[in-house]
């Protein structure tokens, strides 16, 4: 079980992260590793080689019966029903207002039998959220306390899998979002080929006790080609670049996935009905106010969440909602809410860099995607 401090929770891996040098700070009610060697070093790695990341702050909620996939599929936006097993899905689940409670990956073990990842930040309210709906319908079971989450992610992930052990090895024709049970180094796993870097790679869930001995197995199997550990402080600016939503920044109960560039997981067009599906279908009926924009800081300062956004007179439009240097394109980005009329690529505005008004402009996402091999 995780071990508890006054006010903070620590996961099975808090010995490892001290072991390793890892700065820890409080987030998500966890203290957690926010760097080990620092922020631009890990994050190189995890681009050039491989980053291993301790997750296991994350929920991890079962939906198990006959009715389970109906009860998923209606609390989500996107279509549960065209998974097969050993699929997985992102989605939103969203209010009755189509605002954003979470978003989520949805695994499907068997037709009767579901698992959801939702952010350690909205636990307490998905897992209240799951079990209401399950209730008469399907069992329900948060599996988060008995649930370690390690992220193996870069270009020599399927490298460091291919030493640890034959079952491991076979990992690497896992296509993406799907996932199977698989032993890597002697630990018995699931492995699913999804991610939150831009990068290729698996997140491993293993019995909460299990992750110590794999993760000290994964971090000397892989430690002549590159892999270092990593902290939320580089997860952070490599799901910036590449434009992945961060809930609590981008998203939130106060945004919908239409205006969030999330509406390729919203499908109206579902056969079943769900939560929210009638505001968002009200929503798209009509010109969106505003969208949520990538843009490059071209002046001197770097954009934060919460800088105001600005136009050329001054007036305040939006708002930043995620932003920072982004170590790979050295380049300072954002991500940020205009006014449609606002959005289009080329676009000039300030950022409100405490008091200064500093040049940016709208530019395409995903800021950076890795090269296929």
């Amino acid at each position: 079980m995780p071990m508890t401090t006054e006010t903070l929770r620590r996961t099975s891996l808090y010995e490892a992260h001290k072991k390793a040098g890892g700065r820890l700070v409080p987030f998500a009610g966890f203290e957690m590793p926010v760097q080990y060697t620092g922020i631009v070093d890990e994050h190189t790695a995890v681009r050039t080689a491989a980053g291993l990341f301790d997750v296991s702050h994350m929920g991890e909620l079962e939906m198990r019966g006959q009715y389970a996939g109906a009860v998923v599929d209606y609390l989500v936006t996107n279509d549960v029903s065209k998974l097969g097993d050993g699929q997985a899905l992102y989605t939103c689940a969203c209010n009755e207002q189509g605002t954003i409670l979470d978003d989520l990956i949805i695994y499907r073990a068997s037709a009767e039998r579901f698992l959801i990842v939702c952010n350690a930040s909205n636990h307490a309210k998905i897992s209240a959220h799951f079990k209401r709906a399950a209730e008469n319908h399907c069992d329900y079971e948060d599996r988060t306390d008995a649930t370690a989450l390690i992220a193996l992610q870069g270009p020599k992930a399927f490298d460091v899998l291919a030493r640890a052990g034959s079952d491991a090895a076979k990992l690497v024709e896992l296509k993406s979002f799907h996932f199977r049970d698989a032993v890597i180094a002697n630990v018995k796993t699931t492995a699913a080929r999804t991610g939150y870097t831009g990068e290729d790679g698996v997140e491993i869930f293993c019995a909460w006790n299990d992750a110590p001995a794999l993760w000290e197995q994964l971090l000397e199997l892989g430690r002549d080609v590159g892999l270092k550990p990593a902290g939320l402080g580089a997860r952070d600016t490599l799901r910036l670049e590449a434009r992945l939503s961060l809930y609590g920044n981008d998203i939130d109960e106060t945004t919908n996935p239409i205006e969030a560039g999330l509406g390729w997981v919203t499908k109206l067009g579902k056969a079943s009905d769900f939560i929210g599906k009638a505001a968002l279908t009200e929503i798209k009926s009509k010109p969106l106010v505003r969208k949520l924009v990538g843009f490059e800081v071209t002046g001197r300062g770097i954009a934060r969440h919460g800088y105001p956004l600005r136009d050329l007179e001054g007036k305040e439009i939006g708002i930043t909602t995620s932003g920072g240097p982004c170590p790979t394109l050295g380049k300072n980005l954002g991500l940020g809410y205009l006014p449609t009329p606002m959005t289009e690529v080329g676009t000039k505005f300030f950022v409100d860099c405490r008091g200064k008004n500093i040049d940016a402009v709208v530019v395409p996402t995903p800021f950076y995607k890795r090269t296929s091999k």
